[in-house]
């Protein structure tokens, strides 16, 4: 095991915080959608935080695990697994039963074109989900990307304004949303809906994305000139925590890091170590898509990893040609055209 390895393993261990936690939530906790990005991370960090506190609690991850191997790795972890397309009627009510629901369902990418299947997935099966856990109580995942564009300087939105999302993905997350807080009114399901932008890993991410075109010389646009981002660790740290925080009506909470950052600053931090000129394209407009968390900050301290270890281990990771998920986050977008 490289070194690089070795620290991202310390950076993925659960905080003390976080075994305090999830000694507090009562009963087993299920993963939908647990093939994603997040999911393999967050569930591996819940078991691991699980046998720290040293108690008995099952995490149930459940997925189509369309990519190969992924369910194998969450099994030599100790997470259970169940082969599942939420769907299927008949698969949704074959599930277990669980006193805590992490719902990381969705589509964001390819939905241009497939706009009947986005809304489905992420407005329709809510409703579906809702229905089957209604005992339980629900970390809905959701997006920034259901909020307005704002000026830079404002410091990003927070909870409390009125979503306007820019293209239909944004729209059929805020549907989501809507219906997710319909059935915790209809049902008294303690839910809290979980507003995330943008998560980074060594893997993908903002950063890699940037620090690759400032490793291949290719031109960063920088209309989009600001941006949020938190390292999955942390994200994946508040969506177990809030479990406790979950209410009816359903809690809104934002996940980001606490900073505005600048992506031509971002570049040139890549190009003084990797010893290479950024190279820019278009002017910074004065508006852009950013969040504010101080609710959660409030709530779960800030993040444990900052923007200095993110930049410097994203630069070790491709210089090392580590493994990287081509997922872009499509971040530049302004017209909500994913």
């Amino acid at each position: 095991m490289t070194e690089l390895d070795l620290l991202e393993q310390e950076l993925l261990k659960p905080s003390d915080a976080l075994v305090a936690d999830i000694a507090k939530i009562e009963g087993d906790i299920i993963i939908l959608g647990v093939g994603g990005k997040m999911g393999p991370s967050m569930a591996k960090l819940a078991r691991k935080a699980i046998d720290k506190a040293g108690i008995t609690k099952r995490v149930i991850g459940i997925s189509r695990f369309s990519e190969a191997g992924t369910r194998e790795e969450l099994e030599a972890e100790g997470i259970e697994t169940i082969v599942a397309d939420l769907l299927n009627e008949d698969d949704l009510a074959s599930l277990p039963d669980a006193p805590n629901i992490l719902y990381l369902a969705g589509t964001k990418f390819g939905t241009t074109g497939k706009e009947p299947f986005t809304w489905a997935m992420n407005s329709y099966l809510p409703g579906r989900v809702a229905e089957r856990y209604k005992n339980s109580r629900i970390v809905a995942f959701s997006t920034g990307n259901v909020y307005p564009f704002v000026p830079i300087n404002s410091g990003g939105l927070s909870e409390e304004v009125t979503p306007a999302p820019v293209g239909e993905y944004g729209q059929s997350c805020l549907g989501r949303e809507r219906v997710f807080q319909y059935f915790s009114e209809r049902y008294k399901i303690p839910t809290l809906i979980y507003r995330l932008n943008y998560a980074i890993d060594l893997r993908y991410g903002v950063m890699l994305e940037i620090a690759k075109s400032v490793m291949a010389d290719k031109p960063i646009d920088l209309t989009t000139g600001n941006v949020n981002v938190i390292w999955q660790g942390d994200a994946n740290e508040i969506a177990i925590r809030s479990l406790l925080h979950c209410d009816v009506p359903a809690n809104i909470l934002n996940v980001t890091g606490p900073e505005t950052l600048s992506v031509k600053w971002l570049a040139e931090q890549f190009g003084l170590l990797l010893d290479k000129k950024p190279q820019f394209v278009n002017e910074i407009q004065p508006m852009a898509l950013l969040n504010n968390a101080s609710k959660a900050h409030k709530l779960f301290g800030y993040p444990r990893v900052t923007v200095r270890q993110m930049i410097e281990m994203t630069v070790a990771w491709l210089q090392a040609g580590g493994k990287t998920i081509n997922k872009p986050t499509h971040f530049q977008e302004r017209k909500g055209q994913f």
